[in-house]
């Protein structure tokens, strides 16, 4: 019995025979090395690539011993009735989907005499294709004509495979680039932009196909208000490698500017020096306008909250005044009865009493008004002529312009149609407005404090009225008409707001503006057509 340690006899055999094949081996080369052509056919088998060699028609002559083994046939395989070897080799050996291409290109090479390259897919023994990077030359004589073709191909299947992998990651990269609903950009370490994927491209309206345009989207994508600053920020990140992180608007590419949260990283080789710059930015403008509608809800929550104690201390305070100003109307009537039987003075004592009686009156519908413009009340409205109401307001306030050293200026244009209107609170309108424009002109020292008011007609259902003044004009024209915003110190920051509301429950606008040269313009329209008021519950 033989142990498990005895070799069999197959063993021994095997063994004994690939001693003698290398015995044999060996005695081939040392007589090669006595040959010359010996020498040179041996070192053409030991090139680790295929050499072969072909007719100036084309016909193989000559396959070193690699390309045999590979192809698994010899030159004289080729020989097929009827056929020529090239195209038989062709036909056994190249990829039915490269053979028409590698013969036009072969047989065109060879009738011109030109070099010949291209890549194919050649078959191996077992039948697999592996791809080759092939080369021929012509060798020609003294006279130059073409006495034979010797050709190169080295196997470069696995760098095809590997080439063809990367190319599908890449591929997939892209594809996953492009899925992501955020904008993904890429720069160089100077700052210019290489790469912009699918969303970015569609929001900013770049074609992708068209690198050239990426250049000018880039100068326009911003918002101009923050060009600079990310400009500055961005510069300064490329300069020191920190990270970019910041909030901007970018056009879209319907020309509308959305809010936009910026992020970038620098990518470093092994030595630390950045090789390119990675950046993400992602549409944040719902959510930024969210947060200025929630802003502005709880700055209107605490208005709100400040105008309903303000509207409790004016019903209080007008609750309060009614009862000593409802005394000096009854005191004024029993003062006019008691003076009417008096005989000395009659006719002055109930003038006098006359005059108490409407000057209590008005200050009580005054301060009924005020109560009632808080609570939406209506209000009776009569046809008014407004070229009057603002004489009779000029006239008014003709001490106070005096001691501010103001000049009044009207150009008031005759013949406008009256217009249905609450009297007194018209009149509270046009003395805000100019006691504003006179109180704004304050600190002018360099020209005149003129107030110019003008009214004229505004199309052919309106009248207009403007009232000009000569100050510095307004820092934050869209604040003014915020209830309890004032640059005044003493201001409560309620009477643009008061005005614009009694101008609008009267059907008309109010608006305010800077001139071009200096001072500022309140103006407003009263619509030509009779207003009924709305009847609300008080």
């Amino acid at each position: 019995m033989r142990t498990a340690s005895e070799p069999s006899g197959e063993t021994d055999a095997s063994a004994g025979q690939k001693i003698i094949d290398r015995v044999d081996d060996h005695k081939r080369v040392k007589l090669a090395l006595r040959d010359p052509e010996g020498e040179l056919a041996l070192l053409v088998d030991m090139v680790p690539s295929h050499l072969w060699r072909l007719t100036p028609e084309g016909e193989p002559v000559f396959f070193n011993k690699r390309m045999v083994d590979f192809l698994g046939l010899t030159v004289e395989d080729t020989d097929r009735p009827g056929m020529t070897r090239l195209t038989a080799m062709i036909e056994a050996s190249i990829h039915p989907a490269d053979a028409g291409r590698f013969g036009v290109t072969l047989r065109r090479c060879l009738a011109a005499g030109e070099h010949f390259s291209m890549r194919y897919r050649l078959r191996r023994a077992d039948g697999v294709y592996r791809w080759m990077s092939s080369r021929a030359e012509p060798l020609r004589d003294e006279a130059g004509c073409i006495v034979q073709w010797y050709g190169l191909c080295h196997d470069i299947n696995d760098e095809m495979r590997a080439q063809e992998e990367l190319r599908a990651r890449e591929r997939e990269l892209s594809l996953l680039v492009d899925m992501v609903p955020s904008h993904l950009w890429r720069l160089t370490p100077d700052g210019e932009t290489t790469l912009a994927n699918k969303s970015m491209a569609d929001f900013l309206g770049w074609d992708v196909t068209d690198k050239n345009q990426l250049d000018v989207v880039i100068d326009t994508m911003f918002h101009p208000d923050d060009a600079r600053p990310v400009a500055d920020v961005l510069g300064r990140c490329l300069l020191t490698g920190e990270h970019f992180a910041m909030r901007y608007r970018l056009r879209r590419a319907d020309g509308v500017y959305r809010w936009m949260s910026g992020r970038a990283k620098p990518m470093r080789d092994e030595e630390g020096r950045i090789v390119q710059w990675f950046g993400l930015c992602h549409d944040i403008d719902d959510q930024v306008h969210a947060e200025e509608a929630l802003r502005r809800a709880a700055s209107q929550l605490a208005q709100a909250s400040r105008a309903a104690s303000l509207a409790e201390l004016s019903a209080s305070i007008a609750h309060e005044v009614n009862q000593p100003l409802a005394a000096i109307v009854t005191n004024s009537q029993a003062c006019h009865r008691w003076l009417s039987t008096t005989p000395p003075n009659i006719e002055r004592a109930m003038t006098t009493a006359e005059r108490i009686t409407r000057d209590a009156n008005d200050a009580a519908d005054v301060v009924s008004r005020i109560r009632a413009l808080f609570r939406q009340a209506p209000h009776p409205r009569t046809v008014e002529d407004v070229n009057r109401l603002i004489a009779e307001v000029c006239r008014l306030m003709a001490d106070e312009i005096t001691a501010k050293d103001t000049r009044i200026e009207t150009v008031l244009e005759s013949s406008l149609p009256p217009v249905t209107l609450d009297r007194i609170q018209l009149q509270q309108v046009l003395v805000n407005l100019m006691r504003n424009g006179i109180e704004a002109m304050d600190s002018v020292r360099d020209r005149a404090r003129a107030l110019r008011i003008r009214s004229c007609r505004d199309g052919l259902d309106a009248i207009r009225v403007e009232v000009r003044d000569a100050g510095n004009g307004f820092e934050d024209a869209e604040r003014v008409f915020e209830p309890f915003f004032t640059t005044k110190r003493q201001g409560m920051g309620m009477g643009l707001a008061i005005c614009r509301s009694i101008i609008e429950a009267h059907g008309g606008r109010l608006w305010t503006a800077n001139n071009e040269t200096y001072g500022a313009l309140v103006a407003f329209t009263l619509p030509l057509a009779a207003i009924q008021p709305e009847t609300r519950s008080l």
